[in-house]
């Protein structure tokens, strides 16, 4: 949510970041909040009016009637100033009615309109415009056809698609022995990397009040992802940076405190809407994984640093485990509502032959803390909008796709690279069963 100001100030600006973001059905937003902004600025004047000329009136009461005990004629002119005053007290209680029925569609089109994107992001109207920054490791494909992921998986006898359809329906699943163990040795060596990089490890809570899923997300974004409980105000969350951006609402957080950097870890849950195709079955798009993420609190002008050092803690744990990945710059019209600048970090698939989405990092600028209140006491005491940013370390469902494909060998053994053997048991390989 952009502040106010700004939007009466640069309208024009405004409508061009629309535009940039191919969403031009939003650009009546602009018209409609600056009429609603300006109305709710002349009932607000005109009521604090109001309330002066109240106070005023009620002396001018007192001073007559004191003075019709000698002057009768003065009763009937503070009788006059009693009707006046019951007038304005009418008008008064209609401005009182109209300043929040104001303020509430004030704020519900502002939330609409999207965050200014940064100059730096490209220009387009979909991910087909998304632009690829730079490539690390060397992408190979082996002599050998590599089987789909879920075969791969099965040949260790590491994972059960028909029992958790019964159970739960599509897009979820059920791991086993080396498969699940190995699930449980990513998130765990991805938790300890960030830890070693001097980020705080949080277990957050998994569900949500309505008001932070508001807060951090767009309304498009919510309706889309999240999963809501029944009869409660509470939502599952799609992602640990829903809770631990969460956790700031209403907080002026001391200047001193920041940067404030943290990794959680959380299952997500998400709706993921709509048909998809045969290379995003399987455990690739589903309503449920796990996911160890970072989130970062800062100050605005370190955020863009912020940002770079992310994603790349991304690359390097990627490439710890020997797997090619690539940095992918987000165009305009494929970053959510709230972002300033985004991109993905996508692993090689020696099987498709191209690489696929696997982390995806986040600037969203002052959007989640204008929406939630977060504050920053400086040092001279003034208080100001927090920047915030998240990125995923590792979600271990897309992550055991690019890792068994890269580690494969024609005889079926998957190799595990040295960094992760400590938390597979020392095992340095997986056979076939």
């Amino acid at each position: 949510m952009l502040d106010i100001r700004f939007i009466r100030e640069n309208p024009e600006l405004v409508r061009g970041n629309i535009r940039k973001k191919f969403q031009d059905r939003k650009l009546p937003l602009v018209d409609e909040v600056l009429e609603l902004d300006g109305k709710l600025r002349a009932a607000k004047t005109e009521a604090n009016e109001l309330r002066a000329n109240r106070n005023a009136l009620s002396k001018k009461i007192g001073m007559l009637m004191g003075q019709a005990k000698k002057d009768p004629s003065k009763l009937e002119e503070a009788e006059d100033v009693k009707a006046e005053v019951a007038r304005e007290a009418a008008r008064l209680a209609e401005l009182e009615k109209l300043e929040p029925q104001y303020e509430a569609e004030l704020t519900k089109r502002m939330m609409l309109i999207p965050q200014m994107i940064d100059p730096s992001v490209p220009i387009g109207p979909d991910d087909s415009c998304n632009v690829e920054v730079q490539r690390f490791g060397e992408a190979k494909v082996p002599e050998f056809e590599i089987p789909y992921h879920t075969e791969i998986m099965e040949s260790f006898n590491g994972i059960d698609l028909d029992a958790a359809r019964r159970v739960s329906g599509n897009g979820f699943y059920y791991l086993r022995g080396d498969i699940a163990r190995l699930h449980s040795a990513v998130l765990a060596y991805a938790r300890d990397f960030m830890i070693d990089k001097g980020f705080v490890y949080y277990i957050p809570p998994y569900m949500i009040h309505g008001d932070v899923v508001q807060g951090v997300m767009s309304q498009n974004d919510m309706d889309a992802m999240m999963y809501k409980i029944e009869g409660e105000d509470l939502y599952l969350i799609g992602t640990s940076e829903h809770s631990m951006i969460g956790s700031f609402i209403d907080r002026i957080v001391p200047e001193k405190e920041l940067p404030i950097t943290y990794t959680s870890y959380s299952p997500c849950f998400r709706k993921e809407k709509g048909a998809h195709g045969i290379e995003e079955r399987g455990v690739y798009r589903i309503h449920q994984f796990e996911k160890q993420e970072m989130i970062v609190v800062c100050k605005p002008e370190e955020s863009m640093d912020w940002y770079e050092k992310m994603w790349r803690y991304s690359v390097e744990l990627f490439r710890s485990l020997e797997i090619p990945v690539r940095q992918l710059e987000c165009c305009s019209g494929d970053l959510a509502d709230l972002k300033v600048k985004s991109c993905d970090i996508e692993a090689w698939s020696p099987r498709q032959k191209k690489y696929f989405e696997v982390c995806s990092c986040s600037n969203l600028g002052d959007a989640q803390a204008r929406r939630l209140k977060i504050r920053v006491r400086g040092e001279d005491g003034k208080l100001y909008l927090a920047h915030t940013l998240n990125n995923t370390v590792v979600a271990p469902p897309r992550m055991l796709i690019a890792f068994l494909e890269n580690h494969l060998h024609a005889d079926g053994s998957v190799d595990i690279p040295e960094p992760l053997r400590p938390y597979m048991g020392g095992k340095d390989h997986l056979e076939k069963k």
